[in-house]
C-alpha cells in the first residue's frame, strides 16, 4: 500500500472512531465511510480494546529494508555502473536475481528475488529492462535488415478491399445437420 494509501486508511479510522463514540453502529459507519462491515467491525473491536491510539498507524508494514542508507546509495551507484561492470557480460539486463546476487556479494545481506524487485523500484530501476542500447548494437546492420530482410519476411498482407466483417451468431438447433454415431466413418471389416 502507498503512503497515501495508508494516510487515507488511519482518516478512515479515525472518523470510524469518532462514529464509534456516538454510538453509530458498525453497519452504519460502513456504509458512511464506504467500506466493507468487516472493517468496521474490526475497527470498533480495536477501538474497544485500545481506543483512538490502537486506529493509528504504525507505518508501513513489513520487514525493514536491511541495507542502511548508505548501502542504498552505493546499490544506486552499482545499479548505473551497469551489469557489465560487476561480472555480466552476456547483456546490460539487471534482473532482480541478479540485483540479489549483488547486494549478497557487496554487502554480505541475503535478499530474495522479490525483495530485490522491490528495492529496486525504491531505488526507480525496474528489474529486465536495459538501462541503455547494448554497447555492441550496430545501427546500420539495424537499417538494412529492417530495410531487405524484414520486407521480404513481411509479406504484402492483405489488400484493403477484400476484407469483410459480419455477425455471427449460435446456430439454432432445427438448422443444425442430425450426425448419427459413425456416420461417414469406413465400415470395418467383421
Amino acid at each position: 500500500m502507498t503512503a497515501a494509501g495508508r494516510r487515507r486508511r488511519e482518516a478512515l479510522r479515525i472518523q470510524a472512531a469518532e462514529l464509534f463514540e456516538q454510538k453509530v453502529r458498525p453497519p452504519e459507519v460502513a456504509r458512511r465511510l464506504r467500506v466493507s462491515r468487516k472493517s468496521a467491525y474490526q475497527w470498533q473491536q480495536m477501538w474497544r480494546d485500545g481506543g483512538m491510539r490502537t486506529l493509528v498507524s504504525r507505518g508501513p508494514s513489513g520487514s525493514r529494508c536491511r541495507l542502511t542508507p548508505r548501502c542504498l546509495e552505493k546499490l544506486a551507484g552499482y545499479l548505473e555502473q551497469g551489469p557489465a561492470a560487476h561480472g555480466w557480460v552476456e547483456d546490460q539486463v539487471w534482473t532482480a536475481a541478479r540485483v540479489a546476487t549483488l547486494i549478497g556479494r557487496k554487502f554480505h545481506v541475503s535478499y530474495s528475488v522479490s525483495g530485490a524487485t522491490r528495492l529496486m523500484h525504491r531505488l526507480g530501476f525496474s528489474p529486465q529492462v536495459p538501462a541503455r542500447r547494448v554497447a555492441e548494437r550496430d545501427e546500420q546492420a539495424v537499417s538494412v535488415w529492417r530495410e531487405v530482410t524484414w520486407a521480404e519476411v513481411k509479406g504484402p498482407g492483405r489488400p484493403a478491399g477484400v476484407t469483410s466483417a459480419s455477425r455471427t451468431r449460435q446456430a439454432s438447433p432445427g438448422g443444425r445437420p442430425k450426425v448419427t454415431r459413425g456416420a461417414g466413418a469406413a465400415e470395418l471389416p467383421s
